[in-house]
């Protein structure tokens, strides 16, 4: 079986987020950059396959020179190889179309997307990614298995979970739950000197439209400040909780 793992280079989670240009660019100075959580659900699910079922196991990434540190980690996690589409992922349809005609050239089964991004959250190129291969698609999932051309999938939808069976090409959104967080792989020693030699191909991009375009981004308003009422003073607290909060 010939997986590919998509593979987003997203902001660590922690970082301090800004904008530049009145608030149309993201600010990149000083932040550090993490393999996007959902995909890396998705990429320790395909390692699994690997040492299961003896899957291959290819990483691809649309991004610049920057993200091959990214690619590098989920090489060192045991990825066989990566590839990476030499753009600026500037919109989901661009990032799809690009994944695509790397999948088409790949002739692989089982392609892997985290369900979106931990920065756009635009969630859009999982089933585009699908439309444009004519693929099964399965998005939220939590749960997979693979018995030669056929799958069986675990879905999150709103109130409960839904089990489909499918075949073979297939595209799925992973998110928590494909794995346990406990399983998720840390690069070890080895890995990383492995990783040093495995094949990263860089490829041109194919030509393709933008459908959607950042005009603004806006910061969620700051917290306001806290205001500490001792334990001793409960007259107090209750006069603020129904005067000013007016909770009471």
């Amino acid at each position: 079986m010939k997986i590919l793992v998509c593979i987003s280079h997203v902001p660590d989670t922690t970082s301090k987020i800004n904008f530049v240009n009145g608030d149309t660019e993201f600010d990149t100075n000083g932040v550090q950059y993490v393999i996007n959580p959902n995909d890396e659900f998705g990429l320790t699910r395909a390692i699994w396959f690997q040492e299961q079922q003896s899957a291959n196991v290819t990483v691809v990434n649309v991004g610049g020179a920057d993200t091959e540190p990214t690619l590098r980690k989920a090489l060192a996690i045991g990825a066989n190889e990566a590839i990476r589409v030499n753009a600026t992922p500037t919109d989901g349809f661009f990032v799809a179309k690009q994944l695509a005609e790397v999948a088409k050239n790949g002739n692989y089964d089982l392609i892997i997307c985290g369900k979106e991004s931990l920065d756009y959250n635009g969630g859009m190129v999982p089933g585009m990614l699908a439309s444009l291969l004519d693929a099964n698609f399965v998005n939220s999932c939590i749960d997979l298995k693979v018995d030669g051309n056929s799958a069986k999938a675990i879905r999150e939808i709103d109130g409960g979970k839904e089990t489909v069976s499918t075949s073979l090409p297939l595209v799925i959104g992973g998110q928590k739950g494909l794995v346990e967080e406990k399983d998720l792989r840390i690069p070890n020693m080895r890995g990383i000197m492995t990783a040093r030699t495995k094949v990263l191909t860089v490829l041109e991009p194919v030509a393709a439209d933008n459908k959607t375009k950042s005009v603004k981004f806006e910061k969620p308003a700051p917290k306001s400040a806290v205001k500490l009422v001792s334990p001793d003073n409960l007259d107090e607290l209750i006069n603020l909780l129904h005067n000013e909060a007016k909770v009471i």
